[in-house]
């Protein structure tokens, strides 16, 4: 009878750790990564289009990204773009590639983004428990019509309580990983 609450519930809230995983992969950690230049757009023939869909991005080194736009008119809109973008990396460019050299990142600046990181976290654990008052909520109105009994609404809140703890618990060992990721030197 609630099968289908708890089937779309457990499908959103996957939904919202993917869209955790995702926001955090653009936060900088003190190595390269093409997904730092995921939300990084630049204007292809009046469009705004990803970095990654109008060049290749390359890691050859650890704190090295390589950008080789397809098009070559398109190097100084890359470098323009990377500037106007909040990375605070100065990209160099010799005509043909972009070059963008990671440097080591201070003290400070590693807490900024641990503060950043634990501020994401907390927009989508938020996102997991109104996926919870949702079916909550539900699960009362069924009750309301007589279509489920007192029990079974008991029986059903806990089960969507730890269905809920269980997604919390994998955003904070995600959420922890990155932040070793960003406070390693």
């Amino acid at each position: 009878m609630t099968a289908d609450l708890f089937d779309d519930a457990e499908r959103r809230m996957k939904r919202a750790v993917d869209a955790l995983k995702q926001d955090l992969g653009s936060i900088r950690a003190g190595r390269a990564s093409a997904a730092l230049l995921e939300r990084i757009t630049v204007d292809y023939y009046g469009t705004p289009t990803p970095i990654n869909q109008v060049a290749t991005v390359a890691v050859p080194e650890a704190r090295l990204l390589v950008i080789q736009p397809w098009d070559k008119k398109m190097v100084a809109d890359i470098e323009k773009a990377i500037q106007k973008s909040d990375l605070g990396i100065n990209p160099n460019n010799d005509g043909q590639v972009i070059r963008l050299n990671i440097p080591p990142m201070s003290e400070e600046r590693r807490k900024d983004l641990v503060k950043t990181l634990h501020k994401k976290m907390d927009e989508h654990k938020v996102a997991v428990r109104n996926v919870r008052r949702d079916v909550q909520d539900k699960l009362r109105d069924r009750e309301k019509k007589k279509e489920v009994s007192e029990d079974e609404l008991k029986r059903s809140s806990d089960k969507l309580q730890k269905l809920t703890d269980k997604f919390i618990d994998e955003m904070d060992k995600i959420g922890k990983t990155k932040e070793l990721e960003i406070l390693e030197v």
